[in-house]
């Protein structure tokens, strides 16, 4: 990928608690100074200056541009994180899928090495202890109950790297999962399940009774909806988010969740992710996600059953979006800071912001929200 090395920019800025007109951004590899700046009369008129926000954090990314997280080559996995750089994400988990310990353990030796490059924060395992019944796009002869070893033998594979997984509340020895998770900053995403509420809610209490990072894996997909008398894991999620217990993955694209049920549940515990698959960046066709073959048709994945089949979309889409019904600051929140916060690698205030301190991770933005600059620790990217 080509790159350079600029040292500051200028334009609009939309931080995560405000908007500024016109400042001067100076960094290295970190952001060194943020100067307010008075826009001039013809800057106020130039349509072509960029805004510019803090890079985007997608904690839940299976690949693009036909790289595939779950099952690529170093060169295809590569490929895949470069391409959601360039559109904006300077901050990614790779997730891999349910899969045999063996294809887990390889596969997970593969992105260690693109962690130890700096292409991605760390590995994020998506089963395979969930609920057989809600697979999603998981293959379902992969699902297993939960299974301590096989966990403990990722997590040697993956050298440190392992960052996140998806436990079902339900599944098999999830105690004992939490533990190791706990012990080693493991952060726990609860999804793919068919727990009711109070199977969910003891999940959740026992995981942060062992100061555990909760989230919800993509909240609404792959568990029982929200019933009236029957809350389920989406009542327990929800509520368990608005006392600051628990922060929720949303897919924000438009088809996973319609715009009114993102805004429904919308909180600073709240954040985007992709969820994207390898063909996020790709034409309609056909793909695959880890054993299953998925056809993209109008930019919307499926399996043979129906189901959806991860995401096509990228996060600067998603900010684009939001922002349109919300604004700049809490998009920056919905679509970077909150999921830094979660995350929590580095210094506390290391991403999501645009601060003395910040890692120098800037998108600068035309006036369609769309993405035309990309600085990724102090990097000039090309786009």
């Amino acid at each position: 990928m080509t790159a350079h090395h600029p040292t500051a920019v200028v334009g609009s800025l939309i931080t995560p608690f405000g908007e500024r007109a016109s400042a001067r951004i100076e960094f290295d590899t970190h952001i060194t100074a943020v100067t307010p700046l008075e826009p001039t009369e013809a800057e106020r008129r130039d349509h072509s200056r960029l805004t510019w926000v803090p890079g985007f954090v997608d904690l839940h990314n299976h690949g693009g541009n036909l790289g595939a997280f779950p099952t690529g080559t170093d060169k295809e996995c590569v490929a895949a994180a470069e391409f959601h750089h360039r559109a904006g994400t300077t901050t990614l988990l790779a997730s891999l899928v349910s899969a045999t310990r063996d294809e887990a353990c390889r596969q997970s030796a593969v992105l260690a090495r693109l962690v130890r490059r700096g292409l991605i924060a760390g590995i994020h395992m998506e089963g395979p202890f969930v609920s057989p019944a809600k697979c999603g796009a998981q293959d379902p002869a992969c699902v297993i109950p939960g299974d301590p070893e096989y966990l403990r033998a990722v997590i040697d594979a993956a050298d440190g790297a392992l960052a996140a997984i998806t436990l079902a509340p339900e599944t098999a020895n999830f105690e004992e999962l939490t533990d190791i998770c706990a012990a080693e900053d493991i952060i726990i995403g609860l999804g793919h399940t068919s727990a009711d509420y109070d199977t969910t809610c003891a999940a959740i209490d026992y995981a942060s009774s062992r100061g555990a990072t909760v989230t919800a894996t993509h909240l609404f997909n792959a568990m029982p909806p929200l019933n009236h008398r029957a809350p389920g894991p989406v009542g327990a999620l929800v509520n368990a988010s608005r006392r600051g217990a628990v922060s929720v993955e949303l897919i924000a694209d438009g088809v996973h969740l319609h715009d009114a049920t993102v805004d429904a549940v919308l909180s600073d515990n709240a954040f985007a992710v992709s969820d994207a698959m390898e063909a996020a960046g790709m034409p309609d066709g056909s793909y695959r996600l880890g054993h299953l073959d998925v056809t993209v048709s109008g930019g919307v994945a499926r399996i043979a059953t129906g189901s959806i089949a991860g995401g096509t979309s990228t996060l600067a889409e998603q900010f684009a979006r939001f922002a349109g019904r919300h604004g700049g600051p809490q998009a920056v929140r919905f679509t970077s800071t909150n999921a830094a916060r979660v995350l929590g690698r580095g210094t506390p205030g290391d991403r999501g912001d645009i601060v003395p301190g910040a890692r120098a991770d800037l998108v600068g933005l035309d006036e369609r929200r769309r993405p035309v600059r990309v600085i990724r620790g102090g990097v000039e990217l090309s786009i």
